[in-house]
Order: C-alpha cells, then sequence, then structure tokens
C-alpha cells in the first residue's frame, strides 16, 4: 500500500510517498481501507513539530508514528478476533 511517510520534522518537503507494508490488525483492531482524508489543523503541526512542548506526545528528535492523520473515511476490511459488532 502506498502512504505518505515523516520520518523526521520540518517543512512540507520532509513527506515522501513511499510503498509500505500492509498491517494486519491484532485482536482488538480492524483494518480500514481508507478512501478520504482530512489535513486538520494538528496535521501540520505535528509535521512541524511545533509547539516544542507537543514533542513529549509525538516524539522528541522525530515522529513516533510516520504516518500522519487522525480524520478519515474509508471501508472496514478485517476485523480483529475480539472486535464484536454492535
Amino acid at each position: 500500500m502506498k502512504a505518505i511517510i515523516c520520518t523526521k520534522y520540518g517543512p512540507p518537503e520532509v513527506l515522501q510517498l513511499k510503498e509500505v507494508e500492509k498491517p494486519t490488525p491484532k485482536d482488538n483492531e480492524v483494518l480500514v481501507k481508507i478512501y478520504a482524508v482530512v489535513v486538520g489543523i494538528e496535521d501540520p503541526l505535528q509535521r512541524k513539530g511545533k509547539p516544542y512542548f507537543g514533542r513529549i506526545f509525538v516524539g522528541f528528535t522525530k515522529p513516533r508514528k510516520p504516518i500522519l492523520g487522525t480524520e478519515f473515511a474509508g471501508e472496514i476490511e478485517a476485523v480483529g478476533k475480539k472486535c464484536k459488532a454492535i
């Protein structure tokens, strides 16, 4: 699968389009095939690593999770063993 990766803090040029391995969901997770994403106010701030105190939560020297983003729309592709329908 393709993903935009952020391996260090900086301007938009630090973002790279890369081929990454498709994840498999753990027992309490679901895998979502993403169709659309939202770039919110927090995404550029997380890419920049500013304000600096925010690095306590996202990583001191580089982003802890290289794939940014928290809001998306998609379709459930796989379900973990412990997941139940509500």
